[in-house]
């Protein structure tokens, strides 16, 4: 096989953030990522992702760990290896938009304490949102990586597709990645998608996907055939269900082929052998629930991300109406394209689900509306790919409330907001990140301030003031 027929496929492993937030919720401590750290770096992996997406709550909340403190760590033992984390946009960590200065400040910190690239993604694909972290991740000498959201629906064309990554090249991104965070996307519609964004622009291609639907492993298969230049894998002791493809079974996969990643099988074993007991440790205190190791055929059939469908389970269980399921599945269709037909994910899957929920329950559609809702409607998260359905905006939207309708980005009408979390938090202020901490997750960062003090003075931490002190599973 010649030089020039060869493209080996680059791997980014995902099982220090996204494998263990999909498989047990988030509650890897760095305590359990240190001692494997030093044969991770020699694997040669093109990034290990370790950082963002739910680590920085679950760190703070129930792991009593300075976020901050974990990046230097892994920084420190990963000496040849990129590190990776994922932002959401203007969110940054969070659940709301920030002004532009704490975004700008996020992303500096991030980079200064060790990250190498910043995956940049918004819940609608509305690119106005993702700007200032891609300017701030440049401006930092770091590399942007604009995640698009991959879904399904009338509005998202090949066209579309195409059509975006162009819009993500001119920003200046340095890599663009398909983030199909459901488990949609199977094999040949990969290829097809691949090819044409290959033909679209020149910045390196990424797929990230989940094996919620059971084809994710044919789906990278496909897509690297394809052209597509790195793909996210996890260590086999937490992958498939709803985390990622097995990195070893990938390696196999495109051993001795043009693809090959060159990545050594008994290397990647040693890793798997140390991951192993933590995932049983897992399964055996019910912190891995085994529902969430097979395949959800449901997630094809209604095109619900796997965590959104237990997340309405437990919303009907509460309300004791658990026979109302399969309408509520069947509503969330209908209510996704009232809104404008925005992907599912982190916050749109919860305030779609929601409302479905309620359309249901109350005995008819809208005669609740959650103020989530009113906010998408009313442009507060951004500008969804279609219309909204006007009948639902007359029915939701109260006359003043349509008034208050923006089409601009959201961002703009926030004031720069970092010198008042300084000043409210000041007290506790022991490194310029805690300000950062802060304002992601005000309570939760308060309380692991007391935590830290209070272990720090050496009083007992259970009489400390936290209102979090215990480890929930």
């Amino acid at each position: 096989m010649s030089e020039i027929e060869k493209k080996p496929v680059k791997i980014t492993e995902t099982i220090l953030r996204d494998a263990h937030q999909s498989m047990i919720a988030t509650r890897m401590t760095t305590e359990q990522m240190l001692p494997i750290i030093d044969k991770m770096d020699k694997v040669g992996y093109h990034a290990v992702e370790c950082w963002g997406g739910a680590t920085f709550d679950a760190c703070l909340r129930f792991l009593k760990e300075d976020p901050w403190e974990r990046l230097r760590k892994l920084r420190a033992g990963f000496k040849n290896t990129k590190l990776q984390m994922l932002f959401r946009g203007q969110n940054i960590l969070g659940y709301r938009p920030y002004a532009d200065d704490v975004v700008e400040y996020f992303v500096q910190k991030s980079i200064a304490n060790g990250i190498d690239i910043i995956r940049i993604f918004d819940c609608l694909n509305d690119l106005r949102n993702l700007q200032t972290a891609v300017t701030a991740t440049n401006k930092e000498k770091g590399h942007a990586q604009v995640a698009l959201s991959y879904t399904l629906g009338d509005a998202y064309t090949l066209d579309y597709w195409v059509e975006m990554a162009k819009k993500v090249e001119d920003m200046g991104a340095n890599s663009l990645c398909i983030k199909d965070m459901a488990g949609l996307l199977v094999p040949y519609e990969a290829e097809r998608l691949v090819k044409a964004l290959k033909g679209a622009v020149s910045i390196p291609i990424e797929l990230h996907t989940h094996y919620t639907s059971g084809v994710a492993s044919m789906t990278l298969l496909k897509a690297v055939e394809s052209g597509c230049d790195i793909i996210d894998t996890a260590m086999s002791p937490l992958a498939l269900g709803t985390s990622q493809p097995a990195t070893e079974v990938m390696v196999q996969t495109f051993k001795g082929t043009p693809y090959d990643t060159g990545l050594n099988l008994d290397q990647l074993t040693e890793i798997a052998d140390y991951f192993a007991p933590i995932r049983q440790q897992a399964l055996d205190s019910g912190l891995l629930n085994p529902k969430v190791l097979g395949v959800n055929i449901m997630t094809l059939k209604y095109q619900v991300p796997g965590g959104m469908l237990s997340n309405l389970l437990s919303q009907l269980k509460e309300q004791g109406a658990e026979d109302k399921f399969e309408e509520v599945l069947n509503e969330v269709p209908r209510v996704r394209k009232d809104l404008g037909e925005p992907p599912l994910v982190t916050p749109s899957s919860q305030i779609v689900g929601t409302q479905a929920v309620f359309n249901v329950l109350m005995g008819g559609r809208y005669k609740v509306a959650t103020k989530e809702t009113k906010g998408i409607l009313m442009g507060g998260y951004g500008q969804t790919v279609k219309p909204f359905n006007q009948d639902v905006v007359n029915q939701v939207l109260s006359d003043e409330e349509k008034k208050q309708i923006i089409t601009h980005r959201p961002a703009d009408d926030l004031a720069p907001e970092l010198d008042k979390l300084e000043a409210e938090m000041k007290q506790y202020k022991q490194q310029d990140e805690d300000v950062l901490s802060y304002a992601l997750f005000p309570q939760v960062a308060t309380d692991f301030f007391k935590y830290r003090e209070a272990q720090q003075t050496g009083v007992d931490a259970t009489k400390a003031d936290t209102k979090n002190g215990a480890y929930p599973v």
